[in-house]
């Protein structure tokens, strides 16, 4: 497949120029055609930047986000509600999109579509960009005739997600910034404050007590050593990252995260949010059981709770009720237990499972608001912990040194 720069002019005549992959010039010239646009020229060129893309796409940026999606769901349901054909639709969509790596995927979509693929199917060849949820309800959609109701159930369910994720990060921000702001301030006292008072004290020869000695000597190691933490500091993280990418690894951290006290509640909720609000889109647009539980698995984007979903899908898959399945587990609390049981009862799984999200995610934005409330007494406790050792290590001998002066 070649890369084509192309100029053309659109149905008000204003010029149009960009580039992307074709396997030829004439099926260029046909996808122009068929987005509304008059070729002018079409020139072969080499593909500018790969090496330098490459590199940043394996450090993740550029990677097409949740907020690309959005707009895309948003776009094409309105595209195919109005009867455009969805190659004309794809085509305009890609060439809108501000995301060169999520614009190379589409026009790679709509090459599959023009060469006799499904969109389902186009889709799923691009699994880091469109999930097993996504591709799953485009495809009962297009089984089904009700491709743009397909489009409209995923834009719903990712932008409730995004005001859901918003809402953990905005809450987490403010005691990660703080508690990162605290660690270079004792740093830079350590560094560059503590020596002073440390050289002072022995030119006069001072009986200093021992939390003085201590930090004196955390000042002065960390005076020498400093490369040598940063070095450690580094070899951390690192190392914690790539622990994280191993399958057991990222299982424990997941498994780790909803038992943050606190935090690990609002993480929990949001999951469970997630979980209904994917299992009742799945339901609602005729997915059997079975592969809705298992695609939802995949949906609430924790390992952990992946595999006990997966636990809950064996059992069901045994002939267990829903509701059973999922006390089994020992994962969902007492309230989507209870819906889940009116769900099967009353044959509206996807009705009760809709209510849980919207509960859990009211319950998430309340908590995500007043985290810094509660999360702010703990940091200014701790602050003030530290200010007090470090007055009784430091200004108590200058009590001493103040009556030495005065004699």
């Amino acid at each position: 497949m070649a890369f084509f720069e192309y100029r053309g002019r659109n149905q008000t005549g204003e010029l149009v120029v960009g580039q992307r992959e074709a396997d030829s010039t004439e099926v260029l010239a046909g996808q122009l055609v068929a987005a509304r646009i008059t070729p002018i020229s079409i020139d072969e060129v080499e593909k500018t930047g790969a090496g330098t893309g490459n590199f940043t796409r394996l450090l993740g940026f550029g990677k097409p986000g949740l907020s690309d999606l959005i707009l895309f769901s948003r776009q094409m349901y309105a595209l195919a509600k109005s009867g455009v054909p969805i190659v004309r639709g794809l085509t305009l969509v890609a060439g809108s999109t501000r995301n060169p790596i999520f614009a190379e995927n589409l026009y790679s979509v709509v090459n599959d579509l023009e060469s006799g693929r499904t969109f389902s199917n186009a889709l799923a060849r691009h699994p880091e960009i469109f999930s097993p949820l996504y591709v799953n309800i485009i495809r009962v959609g297009e089984e089904t005739g009700k491709l743009e109701e397909a489009l409209l159930r995923l834009y719903q369910y990712f932008d409730a997600d995004k005001v859901t994720l918003e809402k953990i990060k905005s809450a987490l921000f403010y005691p990660v910034m703080v508690i990162v702001a605290i660690v270079f301030a004792v740093m830079f006292l350590m560094a560059k404050v503590i020596p002073t008072f440390a050289k002072i004290f022995e030119k006069f020869d001072l009986d200093l007590p021992i939390q003085t000695r201590i930090i004196i000597s955390i000042s002065n190691f960390i005076a020498d050593y400093w490369w040598l933490l940063a070095i450690l500091t580094v070899i951390t993280i690192v190392s914690v990252r790539l622990y994280v990418k191993t399958e057991q690894g990222l299982y424990n951290w997941h498994r780790y995260k909803l038992k943050i006290p606190r935090i690990g509640s609002i993480i929990r909720r949001a999951t469970l949010a997630r979980f209904a609000r994917s299992l009742a889109m799945s339901n609602s647009a005729g997915v059997p059981i079975l592969q809705g539980l298992t695609i939802t698995s995949r949906a609430v984007d924790n390992v952990y709770v992946e595999a006990k979903i997966g636990r809950m899908r064996t059992e069901v898959e045994k002939g267990e009720s829903i509701t059973r399945a999922a006390t089994s587990i020992n994962l969902f609390t007492p309230l989507v237990l209870q819906m889940l049981t009116v769900g099967e009862e009353t044959g509206r799984v996807d009705q009760m499972m809709e209510e849980v999200a919207d509960f859990y995610e009211r319950e998430v934005a309340y908590d995500a608001d007043n985290i810094t409330k509660i999360i702010e007494p703990v940091l200014t406790v701790a602050l003030g912990f530290m200010v007090l050792i470090l007055a009784m290590g430091i200004f108590l001998p200058m009590w001493d040194l103040v009556k030495i002066t005065q004699r």
